[in-house]
């Protein structure tokens, strides 16, 4: 690899978005990316987050409207949806972009 290409590659790291790389939102956004939507204790199952851990990056996931939380009702218990925006989906696949371009 050239010194161009290696310069290249890290620059490209420069312009990753930082609110989808910590990693617990990264395993939050991969998991609505695949699936499309899923809920709150599947959620919790898979990432290992603690109720309070998954609220907060679900919520900064939110603020970005990178995710729509839905909130209804099913037999009288509550059931939070969590759902990949068309912006979070772009977000996404610009993270993936840049991360592939960086590492291969």
């Amino acid at each position: 690899m050239t010194e161009k290409e290696l310069r290249d590659k890290t620059k490209a790291l420069g312009h990753i978005d930082k609110l989808i790389h910590e990693p617990a939102r990264l395993l939050i956004i991969s998991y609505l990316y695949i699936l499309e939507s899923a809920d709150f204790i599947f959620l919790k199952a898979e990432t290992g987050l603690t109720w309070g851990n998954l609220s907060t990056h679900i919520s900064k996931l939110e603020q970005a409207e990178y995710v729509y939380i839905e909130k209804k009702f099913i037999r009288k218990k509550p059931h939070t949806l969590a759902k990949l925006t068309d912006q979070g989906k772009r977000a996404f696949e610009e993270y993936k972009k840049i991360m592939n371009q960086a590492l291969n």
